[in-house]
């Protein structure tokens, strides 16, 4: 993470996949702070000129080397951390898509540790970030349809 997204003077808008692959989904683990160690799924920062899935598809390109079909929004969340003298150190709204895989083998790099093809049911077994497991359901029911 870049230091001008620490102490922003506004929330940075993301985008990320939850990628349904024969019945399971693919979660991340996050290979550098500020979520080191933490499961979550693969995404970034939207940049100028991209629509919200173009900015999913290519966050999973290049953190996973994976290609995908970002479907539908499944949900979103914020990621907001505060220092201890609460102010606001970092501030994310996270748009999720429901994403069907097309392509790749996922490969660990400096941004994920590790990459893992799960049941979506063992999600609570693991430390996620907030909200995964109800966006991961929300994304397997739309693309049910």
């Amino acid at each position: 993470m870049t230091a001008d997204r620490t102490y922003p003077d506004r929330p940075f808008l993301a985008a990320s996949a939850a990628i349904i692959h024969d019945g399971k989904v693919l979660i991340v683990r996050r290979g550098r702070p500020p979520a080191q160690g933490i499961y979550t799924l693969p995404g970034g920062v939207v940049e100028a000129g991209e629509t919200l899935m173009e900015a999913a598809a290519r966050e999973v390109l290049e953190e996973t080397s994976l290609v995908i079909e970002p479907v539908a929004l499944a949900g979103h969340r914020e990621a907001i951390a505060r220092d201890a003298d609460g102010r606001v150190r970092r501030h994310f709204v996270i748009m999720c898509f429901a994403s069907r895989y097309i392509s790749g083998t996922p490969v660990a790099n400096e941004e994920i540790s590790e990459a893992l093809w799960l049941d979506p049911a063992t999600l609570d077994n693991l430390p996620t970030t907030e909200g995964l497991a109800e966006i991961v359901a929300s994304a397997v029911a739309l693309l049910r349809v």
